[in-house]
């Protein structure tokens, strides 16, 4: 449904603007003086042709779409409101006139919409699968059935920028290395096809037998500076193979499997799916979400198969009657601290808390794992550039030294 802005005087003759979703401009004009306002412009909030799909949406959806840190803070200030004693529709309305994302306006005014048609929060929250996942879906479901929606949000809130937070220290601890892969690989080309040649050919022009190490940095560099289309084209192959392979059912247990499996970075993805595993489920069961509904949630966001299976296995051995301690114990992928320190959350019947702990725990012990990686991965390639760096040099200065040996 198209969403409009307008620009309307109140019955005492007040300036207003804001947006309305209707069918036409028609329908608008139609509602907003049914809301005792009258209308003096109105205009669709994205301009497009008739019976063509609004290209300001679709560009939207496909680059911009909502940011995750202006959806947090969107999601707090709803529920400050909430605490506050202001009703829903009233709350959202504040939250449309304070921002100026019109992507996120057009949502957000479409729930509002939904909210007046007699729809829960929840079920007009997901009707935007793009925005809002099924994580924020059933916590505001759990939080409507419960009576503490305010509640709710505001731990959807800290959950959505702990989880930003987290993800930034990843971020900035690889900025830097790749950085410098990236800057070193460009240097070294640049080098090796554009000054190296015209350094090389005054030795082949000398007809003599040049040492090995020159060859060998001759032939490189005639292969990178004839061939290098190919090297592009077998690196855009291969990504291009990997992903089809990824997408499929085995390629993508396979893929799951390497990542969790990987010497250097395998220990590190594991400890931040078992923190997020723990993070959403403790959150979506202090929310008043059933277990066997949390699992299913979180199973499609731990994005990886085999944690996934174990998953599937533990819900099917709870139907049965045992506990989410004993299942999670059977699979090499959920430690045995974490097992217990479930157990003990089951028997004191804090298992909520002791999640949170668990995640606390991975958290940070990835994160700290990152960190060392990260300043072990600056040194070595600082390392392997030198060797490379000194390969060069020393193949350069081997045939000058030979010249100055022959001229004694």
């Amino acid at each position: 449904m198209p969403v409009y802005e307008y620009i309307a005087l109140d019955k005492a003759g007040k300036s207003l603007k804001g947006i309305v979703d209707a069918d036409s401009a028609v329908a608008a004009r139609q509602k907003l003086r049914g809301s005792g306002v009258y209308p003096v412009e109105i205009r669709e909030s994205f301009a497009r042709a008739k019976g063509a799909p609004s290209r300001g949406i679709y560009l939207s959806r496909l680059f911009t779409g909502v940011k995750q840190g202006e959806l947090s803070a969107a999601t707090r200030q709803l529920a400050i409101l909430l605490n506050a004693g202001v009703p829903l529709v009233s709350a959202l309305e504040t939250l449309i006139s304070q921002h100026d994302d019109q992507v996120f306006k057009k949502i957000l005014a479409q729930v509002k919409e939904s909210l007046n048609e007699g729809k829960s929060l929840a079920e007009s929250l997901s009707q935007h699968p793009r925005v809002f996942s099924q994580v924020y879906v059933n916590m505001v479901r759990a939080g409507e059935a419960s009576g503490s929606l305010d509640l709710v949000l505001q731990r959807l809130a800290e959950f959505s920028e702990h989880h930003q937070e987290l993800k930034g220290r990843f971020r900035a601890a690889l900025a830097y290395p790749i950085f410098m892969a990236c800057v070193g690989t460009f240097i070294l080309f640049f080098l090796l096809t554009f000054i190296m040649p015209n350094i090389m050919k005054i030795f082949t022009e000398m007809n003599q037998t040049l040492p090995l190490p020159t060859v060998a940095l001759i032939g490189i560099s005639h292969f990178l500076k004839s061939y290098w289309w190919a090297i592009i084209l077998f690196v855009g192959g291969a990504v291009v193979v990997i992903r089809r392979i990824k997408k499929t059912k085995k390629g993508r247990y396979y893929w799951d499997e390497l990542k969790l499996r990987s010497f250097l970075f395998g220990p590190i993805h594991r400890k931040m799916i078992l923190a997020r595993f723990a993070r959403t489920l403790g959150s979506l069961l202090q929310s008043g979400v059933p277990l066997m509904t949390g699992l299913q949630i979180v199973r499609n966001i731990v994005s990886n198969e085999l944690i996934s299976e174990v998953i599937d296995s533990a819900s099917r051995e709870i139907e049965e009657g045992k506990t989410l301690s004993n299942s999670l114990s059977r699979s090499r992928w959920f430690p045995s601290m974490m097992t217990q320190m479930i157990r003990v959350g089951e028997q004191s019947g804090e298992i909520e808390a002791m999640l949170h702990k668990v995640a606390d725990i991975y958290e940070g012990e990835s994160s700290s794992r990152l960190m060392a990686v990260t300043s072990l991965l600056e040194p070595a390639m600082i390392l392997f550039m030198g060797l490379i760096v000194g390969f060069v040099v020393i193949s350069i200065l081997l045939p000058i030294f030979e010249m100055n040996q022959l001229v004694r």
